[in-house]
Order: structure tokens, then sequence, then C-alpha cells
């Protein structure tokens, strides 16, 4: 009798642990969260912005390998080709250009038909001023770092599947020659009736602002809403004004602008570089060990929840201000 008494204790034990287990389980499926690490965007870094891609200008070799570095990566997390491939090719006289496009579909049945689009411009100016026999303008702020936060938000939506609308994560080529990478692809998608209903190009994120000012700054502020609304799913003030802005006619000079022109819709640069914290633009010392990688983490965590709200209610918040 004791040894039965004992049997079923210990089965009772087994029980409630195999029971506890699976409650377990269950719960940290539900209540995982992704986050971004620092560390995995300084190893996209030290590869984007490395001498061996000769910094990265359009039609070079280097462009060839960031641009396999990219497909690499959005075929490891999920993203898929919006066309047949990931590569949007176009011609600048005898200079072949390629813009490399995912897509990570929505899952709402109806609001998955409309996009957020999300960019950067990978490539850069390839050689630069002479400074100490370097001649390699690396582009790591410029924009390797805004390539990278449009490709951890590919990763992370593509793990975490809370878009309702689908995603565009579109990286360019050309900037550098006068944003004919997209261009060609802003007119491509109208062409192929996309349904686009914002657009974000990440330029320069890779230092920090000054403790007094907002996190980044939006080019165009005024122009929509966007700014305010994403500081609203956000908690806090991450997008900031900046009058410098205007002045510089920033909303002209970065990837926003080809689809705003084309399709009418929201379409902004965010940057946390206003000219005062870093000192080598188009330089060739704007390396990789000269970015701040706790601020760019941060920088795209704290904006995880501000898409998040935008993208996934029923209507379309975001719209542009009357002029």
């Amino acid at each position: 009798m004791k040894k039965l008494f004992s049997i079923l204790i210990i089965i009772l034990i087994v029980s409630c642990a195999i029971k506890q287990k699976g409650n377990d389980g269950a719960k940290g499926k539900s209540s995982e969260k992704i986050t971004i690490d620092a560390q995995d965007i300084k190893t996209s870094m030290e590869y984007l912005a490395s001498d061996e891609l000769q910094g990265r200008a359009t039609g070079s070799k280097g462009i060839e390998m960031a641009a396999v570095f990219i497909e690499d990566y959005f075929k490891k997390n999920g993203i898929k080709p919006y066309f047949e491939t990931y590569r949007d090719s176009f011609m600048l006289g005898d200079i072949v250009g390629y813009n490399v496009v995912g897509m990570i579909e929505g899952t709402d049945d109806e609001l998955k038909n409309e996009f957020i689009i999300l960019g950067g411009h990978y490539d850069h100016i390839g050689k630069g001023k002479i400074v100490e026999s370097d001649s390699i303008a690396n582009g790591a702020n410029d924009d390797a770092s805004g390539t990278i936060a449009a490709m951890e938000f590919g990763r992370y939506f593509a793990k975490s599947k809370t878009n309702k609308r689908s995603i565009l994560i579109t990286l360019y080529s050309a900037e550098e020659m006068g944003l004919k990478g997209s261009a060609h692809l802003a007119k491509r998608l109208k062409e192929t009736g996309l349904d686009p209903y914002t657009m974000i190009n990440f330029e320069m994120i890779g230092v920090p602002r000054a403790e007094d000012k907002a996190m980044a700054y939006m080019s165009g502020f005024n122009r929509s809403n966007f700014a305010s609304t994403l500081n609203k799913y956000a908690g806090e003030e991450i997008v900031g004004f900046f009058p410098k802005a205007k002045e510089f006619q920033l909303f002209y000079r970065s990837d926003n602008y080809p689809f705003f022109k084309e399709f009418n819709i929201p379409a902004h640069a965010i940057s946390t570089f206003d000219f005062t914290n870093y000192d080598y633009y188009h330089h060739v010392d704007d390396e990789a060990d000269k970015m701040d990688y706790k601020h760019m983490a941060s920088f795209v965590n704290k904006l995880i929840p501000a898409l998040e709200g935008m993208m996934n209610l029923p209507t379309k918040e975001v719209v542009l201000n009357e002029e």
C-alpha cells in the first residue's frame, strides 16, 4: 500500500511538472519579445562599411557584394521578394544599378493590400579625399546605418507577424547619383498598381543627437501628421522638428521624395544626423568604428511600437496636411 501511494505521488508530481512546463511554454511563446540587438547591427555594419566593399559605388564590385549580403539576409529571415527576384534593375548609361526589394505580407485579409514602404540607400560614393593614405569612403553612417535599420525592421516583422498591412523593405542604389534608384522603383511600383499608405526613408541614423533634442527628426515635418502619429504610439517624442531641414531642403534630397512625387502620400526621411553631431559626411573616416550601436538599437526598438500602432489601425490615420 505504501509502495502504491509512493507511485501515485510520483505520477502526480510528474503530471504537474509536465502541465506546468506546457503552460510555461505556451506563455513563453505568446509573450516572446523580439528585440533588436546592438551586436547584430554591428556585425552587419562591419561588413557593409568594410574596406572590402570599396565604398559601395553604384556599378562597382563592392555594391554587388553588398546586394548579395542583403539578399542573403532577406532569405535567412523570411523576407520574400516582391518582384520575381529581390532585384529591381535599371540602367544609368552603361552602368547597371539595382535596388533590393523584400516584402513581409500583412496578416489582415483586407489591410494587407495596403503597403508601408521602409527604405534606405545602400550605395555610397566609393572613393573620397585621401586622408593618411586612405581613399575609401566607407559610408557607415551614410547610409549603411539606414540600410541596416530597414533590414532590422524587416527581420522583426517577418518573425513577429504583427503587421496587418504589408511591408516593403526597399534598399536603393544610385542615391548618390541623384536619387536614381528610388525614382526608378517608385515609378515601377506605381505602374504595377501598388497601393502604398506611407513611406519612411532612414537616412544616417548611426550617431545620437544631443540629449536635449528629440532622438530623431523628420524631413518635411509639417507636410503630414506622420511625426505626431509615430510619437503617440511610441509614448514619447522619438521624432522631432529640425528647423534646418527646411533650410537645407532635406525633403527633396533623400529617397522619400520620389515616392511622394509618384504617389502623393506621406513620405519622409528620418535621421539622427543633424550636421552638428558627426564630422565625416562623404569622408573616408565615415567608418564602422564611429557608429553608436546602442543608439542604433535603441532607435529601432523604440520605433517598432510606433510603426505597429500606425500600420495596424483600420483607417489611414497618417495623412498629408493641406499646404
